[in-house]
């Protein structure tokens, strides 16, 4: 749905994008990161028409941004981080603005009311945008970016400066907009990252410096997996067990916390999944797993240790 091929953006002498190059598949919800200064900003600008590249492509379903900037825009909700409002219109006013500027097709009342109903703003309809809160003013902010049901959402820190509920319901919506949109999120939140998002994207410098899902780039980053197992019997024999675990580089005894197991860290190599034999060479000894828990780097961890590196990562495999 979104094709980004060698995509270069220069302001005088300071590269800002170099060289980047991504696609986005339909029904994705692309998590995009980087710190500030990354490119993240120029990029987005560039995917939805608002800034030109100075070298590379980018088409939107198809359709190439540079040779039919109209065409490609009609494909894209864009929702930048302060919402385009006039304040001083209401709600109906102001969607029956951008029903017009978009020229959109769809039949104009029910079209209108079904985007309301999907964004719940029924309730301030008729109300001056002036008066609404910040949460209701990034509805209305997303109901025009689904104005003509564009397939293509490019959303910039949409829930910033939104109280708990508020983030909570706005995130629940993007999810059920992923179902029907590819969508793209643009965030400083990592936890909304990780709640939302099926893929990240992380950028620094103006190049990417990880590409896959939360777990690979955990993996990815980590190194060497780590997992604490609890295990019920001898403290000697289980520990034997664990060794013999092929892949395993590492048992370590941490002490017992429960009465007649010990914990262990137990450590592989870093694209191994030890779990199942794990299990299984300890079941076959009568010695029941009593806890199992993950010490893979938070996304928080990974995202600091790729941009303070200035990881030269890439895709995860």
């Amino acid at each position: 749905m979104i094709e980004v091929s060698h995509l270069t953006k220069k302001y005088g002498d300071k590269l800002a994008v170099d060289d980047l190059s991504f696609t986005v598949g339909e029904g994705e919800i692309l998590g995009f990161l980087g710190p500030n200064g990354a490119g993240k900003s120029t990029t987005m600008n560039i995917l939805t028409g608002y800034l030109s590249a100075t070298d590379g492509r980018v088409k939107i379903g198809g359709v190439d941004v540079l040779d039919d900037p109209s065409g490609a825009k009609r494909q894209i909700g864009f929702l930048p981080e302060i919402p385009p409002l006039y304040v001083d219109m209401t709600v109906k006013e102001y969607l029956d603005f951008v029903y017009d500027v978009k020229k959109t097709t769809f039949p104009r009342r029910p079209h209108i009311r079904e985007i309301c109903e999907l964004v719940r703003i029924e309730d301030v309809y008729r109300r001056p945008i002036r008066n609404l809160s910040k949460g209701y003013r990034q509805r209305v902010g997303l109901a025009q970016a689904l104005m003509g049901n564009p397939p293509v959402l490019i959303l910039d820190e949409p829930t910033v400066g939104l109280d708990p509920r508020q983030i909570i319901e706005i995130r629940n919506l993007i999810k059920k907009l992923g179902k029907n949109h590819t969508v793209i999120l643009s965030t400083h939140i990592l936890q909304e990252v990780q709640s939302v998002c099926n893929r990240i994207l992380i950028i620094n410098k103006g190049k990417i410096v990880a590409d896959g899902d939360a777990e690979q780039l955990s993996y990815k980053a980590a190194g060497n997996r780590k997992l604490i197992v609890r295990v019920g019997g001898s403290k000697v024999d289980a520990a034997k067990v664990l060794r013999s675990v092929p892949d395993v580089i590492l048992v370590e005894s941490m002490g017992s916390k429960e009465k007649g197991t010990t914990d262990f860290l137990v450590e592989s190599g870093p694209v191994v999944d030890i779990r199942k034999p794990l299990f299984s060479a300890l079941a076959a000894k009568n010695m029941p797993i009593m806890g199992l828990k993950s010490m893979d780097m938070s996304l928080e961890d990974v995202f600091i240790k790729l941009v303070t590196e200035g990881g030269q990562g890439g895709q995860a495999e």
